[in-house]
């Protein structure tokens, strides 16, 4: 079947949190409305608490929206589906379990046979640059590799769709860039969707197709940027560009950020 030309849409979304009308409610995200075609990789940024992550958790089914609705492959989603797989910041492996075991863990609540699951864990830790380190325990790993097999568990079931909350943050600034290198080409050769949160300015231009900035809480999209850079393939290539610092300035004062700044 061939893939959808939309991957994800959301449609007049909002989301609330705490009773409706009670003085704890909150208005986390209000009236989004963006879609991503098959293939695309869009970046998500904006002011903390603005609502990002929330709209991460209503496409993956974990959380429902307020109002409006969310599809993926055409589908809306009203709960955990198979389309979609999520990798954060911190890589949530089980530390009981060795790197192939962890891999294979969606495969094995999808009922997939062993020997399939043992060949697709096989050529992921090949293709995430993790030959020789099957049967190592996540505490033997660098927080690197550990990312990488966090890649490598979310690949595993093929999902339609990455959704991914700054999976890259807490890593140093060389293997920060490996890993982009890493998504990129996998992107490009899968046909995979991205819809990726980061902080990271300079990242969301090397990586993306389009950037989506948002306001702050209650967040809403305000602007929808088009990376027209060549090399989205290869983000090392791309980061050498000289147009790269206009975009980044364009996205800081979007932001209203300046050196006086506080990050948080």
């Amino acid at each position: 079947m061939a893939a959808p030309q939309t991957a994800i849409e959301f449609v007049g979304v909002d989301k609330r949190f705490g009773k409706p009308g009670s003085p704890s409610e909150v208005l986390a995200a209000t009236n989004v409305t963006f879609s991503i075609a098959t293939g695309e990789v869009v970046s998500i940024i904006g002011p903390s608490g603005c609502g990002k992550s929330t709209l991460l958790n209503m496409g993956s089914g974990l959380a429902k929206p307020s109002a409006g609705i969310v599809k993926v492959a055409n589908e809306v989603v009203n709960g955990p589906n198979k389309h979609v797989a999520f990798m954060l910041q911190k890589d949530l492996l089980m530390p009981w379990r060795t790197v192939a075991q962890n891999i294979e863990f969606g495969l094995e609540l999808r009922g997939t046979p062993p020997a399939q699951r043992h060949e697709i864990s096989a050529r992921l830790l090949a293709q995430c640059h993790l030959t020789g380190f099957g049967e190592h325990y996540p505490h033997q790993l660098s927080g690197g590799m550990r990312q990488r097999a966090a890649m490598a568990r979310t690949l595993a079931v093929d999902p339609l769709v990455l959704l991914m909350d700054e999976p890259f943050s807490a890593l140093d600034a060389q293997t920060k860039m490996i890993l982009q290198q890493d998504l990129a080409r996998t992107v490009s050769e899968q046909g995979k969707t991205v819809l990726f949160i980061t902080h990271d300015l300079a990242e969301a231009v090397a990586l993306s197709d389009r950037i989506l900035v948002m306001s702050e809480r209650p967040g809403t999209i305000v602007k929808q940027i088009t990376v027209d850079i060549p090399d989205r393939d290869n983000p090392m290539q791309r980061r050498k560009h000289a147009e790269v610092g206009g975009y980044v300035a364009m996205l800081m004062d979007l932001l209203k950020l300046d050196a006086n700044t506080e990050v948080h």
